[in-house]
């Protein structure tokens, strides 16, 4: 019997081991695709995902303020580097495929499953390119300690899909956008080349998710004759902790469909004029 999509998702965070998760996840948005190209797409059904996804025995997660701060310009700073970059892709992987098996109870267009699907692909393939990269430097995903927090947003958000898409895509991935150039320029200047190739595909790639995060938050505020940008700083407010932090990559967020006063009247200061 065919699986519906959600509970292909359930299966994806079920799954223990992030290349298994990945390999999972990659095989079910092969088969999502291919039948959507027959014009016989399958259902999306309905799945009760665990709160928290299943996770490996390892890496050992702490409190933010308790993960070790290391250097960049080291090469165990930058293997710290990639492994945090490894935990947030694969935390990514959950959270898209999370949005699917969430909120099917809120009607939807087949092109947000069309959106959340391929951005959960992606992001298996970011976790595997990462990956790579830690083992030819002689470590691997779960070799160090990692952020315990970074599945809170996705607790939080659980059962609003407004906010989900407020705080997940449109302020988390977002800050991807901002942090990531500094980071390709820590491995150019060491000459890791595998590590610039891969974090530039991260780079292209995760500005088509801020994308779709900002296009559906839009969709559902219009659909409930919503003011976007007022839902954006009340949904931010009560549940992202803390104020968002310039620098930002305004360019690439405005690529995404994020304009300044969406995010600039949430920093500590507020904007310029405001």
């Amino acid at each position: 019997m065919t699986k519906t999509l959600a509970q292909m998702a359930d299966d994806v965070l079920r799954c223990a081991d992030g290349r298994e998760k990945t390999a999972l996840g990659r095989e079910y948005a092969t088969q999502w695709f291919a039948a959507r190209d027959t014009g016989q797409p399958l259902p999306i059904g309905t799945a009760s995902p665990p709160l928290r996804p299943a996770r490996p025995d390892q890496p050992e997660l702490l409190d933010p303020r308790d993960v070790p701060k290391r250097k960049p310009g080291s090469e165990a700073g930058r293997i710290a580097l990639l492994h945090a970059v490894a935990h947030i892709e694969l935390n990514a992987v959950d959270l898209h495929w999370d949005i699917i098996a969430r909120f099917t109870h809120v009607p939807m267009p087949l092109g947000f499953y069309d959106d959340w699907v391929k951005a959960a692909d992606e992001e298996c393939k970011h976790f595997n390119l990462v990956c790579d990269c830690l083992e030819d430097m002689n470590s691997f995903y779960g070799d160090l300690p990692a952020h315990a927090g970074m599945w809170r947003a996705a607790e939080d958000t659980c059962d609003d899909l407004h906010a989900r898409l407020a705080v997940v895509p449109m302020v988390l991935e977002a800050r991807g956008l901002d942090v990531t150039p500094g980071m390709i320029e820590i491995f150019k200047r060491a000459k890791a080349t595998k590590a610039v190739d891969a974090l530039n595909i991260i780079y292209a790639e995760e500005v088509g998710h801020v994308a779709y995060g900002s296009k559906w938050f839009h969709f559902l505020c219009g659909r409930d004759n919503l003011d976007p940008k007022d839902v954006f700083h009340a949904l931010v407010r009560k549940y992202f902790h803390g104020a968002l932090k310039p620098p930002f990559n305004e360019e690439k967020r405005a690529e995404a469909g994020i304009p300044p006063d969406f995010y600039w009247p949430l920093t500590e200061t507020g904007s310029v004029g405001e």
